[in-house]
């Protein structure tokens, strides 16, 4: 997910927005100022090992949200560098252990608030160190990435290696051949990707295998009809998405659905007006933040993913996100 117009950029196509619905974008960006400042709450410490992520999804949704400096630049970058280990890569929180997941997060922190060169200043060894750390991960006979020394392999892992490494201007430092075939061998006969080569396909795999790709320039290897077919199967009656088949819709398949069917120019394969309406429906008009489905709590995640759908929707007042 990119602020900046990239490649694969899709439109709904549909007409106006229903006018009993608006976003409440005041009371969204209130609700994520709020987040740090409820320390005495048990949820609090215990989603701690969401962190990193969470300052990245906040951040990201004020970013849309037209606010980009509603949370402390200085801060951001401090709380960010507390995270690094000596080997370079960065944990979910100071003391946590360094996981490809939370150094992508950082990575994609520092960029977006135009702080990449602190890594350079106060980080530990630069840029090329968060680089070698990621790059470590990677399995260099099959092309997959761990996410940790632990070896637990995982597309997502292979897609953020790529967009860090990208953002870092480091993709040098990996076999990228390698890993697009790892991908390749991730397709399923639906036309859909798993999480390792004979998994089911699901939406969010699906998001990370053709995200990697994207970043490679290899999308002339994806299936568009087939996979743009059974991504627009996941819109269930009410506008929702879903992950698979059989699942109940998700705010969070407004980003993985979408922004897939975006980059392989197949967004009009899915009813617009019906989504955006189902995650405005979602909101808390009251507190702000925005829940997996009406009625559910919110939290940060979904806030960020569906405010990530309607912005690929061309909601009004958002800025544009890109797909990848």
């Amino acid at each position: 997910m990119s602020l900046v117009s990239g490649p694969g950029r899709g439109s709904a196509g549909h007409g106006e927005f229903p006018d009993e619905l608006k976003l409440h974008i005041g009371k969204h960006v209130r609700y994520i100022q709020s987040l740090d400042t409820r320390k005495d709450e048990l949820e609090y410490w215990l989603t701690e090992h969401l962190r990193l992520n969470g300052v990245y999804w906040g951040l990201t949704a004020l970013h849309l949200l037209g606010h980009p400096h509603a949370l402390p630049r200085d801060e951001t970058i401090d709380f960010v560098l507390s995270c690094q280990h000596d080997n370079g890569g960065f944990g979910a929180a100071p003391g946590h252990d360094a996981h490809m997941l939370y150094t992508v997060s950082a990575i994609q922190i520092l960029v977006t608030i135009d702080a990449a060169e602190e890594l350079e200043k106060r980080g530990k060894g630069g840029k090329h160190k968060v680089g070698s750390f990621i790059a470590n991960l990677q399995d260099r006979d099959t092309g997959s990435f761990a996410g940790d020394e632990w070896g637990e392999t995982d597309t997502r892992f292979l897609y953020g290696a790529l967009n860090a490494l990208s953002l870092l201007h480091l993709t040098s430092l990996v076999d990228v051949p390698k890993a697009i075939a790892y991908v390749q061998a991730c397709a399923n006969f639906d036309g859909g990707y798993g999480v390792s080569p004979g998994a089911e396909s699901h939406a969010g795999q699906i998001f990370t295998c053709v995200g990697a790709l994207a970043i490679a320039g290899r999308l002339d290897i994806v299936d568009k009809d087939r996979l743009g077919g059974w991504l627009s199967e996941r819109q269930l009656e009410n506008g929702g998405l879903n992950g698979r088949p059989e699942k109940l819709e998700d705010v969070c398949y407004s980003w993985w659905v979408a922004s897939s069917l975006a980059m392989i120019g197949r967004l009009h394969w899915i009813d617009g007006k019906k989504l955006a309406t189902f995650i405005l429906k979602c909101q808390d008009p009251e507190m702000g933040g925005i829940a997996d489905r009406p009625g559910d709590m919110v939290d940060v995640f979904h806030t960020v993913f569906g405010v990530a759908g309607l912005s690929l929707l061309q909601y009004p007042g958002l800025i544009e996100v890109d797909p990848i």
